[in-house]
């Protein structure tokens, strides 16, 4: 990822909305979407203008990338064609419309065993270096799931500690000098479950009339600085 990408990356987090779905079937199989939407009305406030963005609305597979820059695939090691290979049923929708004030990403995924989802945070940056033929740039963290048809976990976990600490401190500084701004910024994670939930380890926790569902959101900033906050186990009847 170069510089610009990095920082103007750090812009948009600190005006982002995040939702992490998760729905997960009798079966044990499910959907994953993690969903994030740009807050036009805080980046405005930014000076928008200073972006040069054009209309864009695309939809494709992982599969679909490695399929059409295979030329470009084949020159990476073995073990990021593995990583590439790892989400080729990744989904990915991107849309960005400057005159209707609307950015969003989208990345979903059909599974059949909720432990084999791929780290989907970081599917649509291996996408861009597939496509752009750059250095692999991965996410300093993973987020695993585990489901045994009763209990359910999610769990952070810091994959490079010195990249992480590093990407903390950078945004703590644009932190800083957006702090005289409101900004909008939300992590949301909504589960569905084909079972009535028992009990749930995050009491802040927003359970459905039903049982089945649940619904708990956090602000960005905290996530960083609290990774493990965002874990949860979810006991099922």
């Amino acid at each position: 990822m170069s510089k610009l990408s990095a920082f103007l990356f750090l812009i948009l987090l600190v005006s982002c909305q995040t939702t992490e779905t998760i729905t997960i079937n009798p079966d044990g199989s499910g959907n994953i979407e993690v969903y994030s939407l740009r807050d036009e009305n805080s980046l405005s406030q930014l000076g928008r203008q200073n972006f040069d963005e054009k209309f864009r609305d695309t939809t494709f597979t992982f599969q679909d990338y490695i399929k059409q820059y295979q030329e470009t695939f084949v020159k990476f090691s073995k073990a990021d064609q593995a990583l590439f290979t790892s989400h080729a049923n990744v989904k990915m929708q991107i849309k960005l419309d400057p005159v209707q004030m609307e950015n969003f990403n989208k990345t979903s995924l059909d599974f059949k065993k909720i432990e084999e989802i791929p780290n989907v945070y970081e599917s649509l940056m291996l996408a861009n270096s597939l496509k752009e033929n750059y250095p692999i740039w991965r996410k300093s963290y993973q987020v695993k799931y585990t489901f045994d048809g009763i209990v359910f976990k999610r769990y952070f976990v810091i994959t490079d500690q010195e990249k992480f600490a590093k990407d903390v401190k950078e945004m703590e500084e644009t932190e800083k000098i957006y702090s005289k701004y409101k900004m909008v910024q939300s992590y949301t994670l909504k589960y569905n479950f084909p079972k009535k939930i028992k009990s749930v380890s995050n009491s802040k926790a927003i359970i459905s009339s039903d049982r089945k569902s649940l619904t708990l959101e956090f602000q960005l900033s905290d996530c960083l600085h609290n990774p493990e906050g965002t874990n949860l186990e979810i006991i099922l009847e």
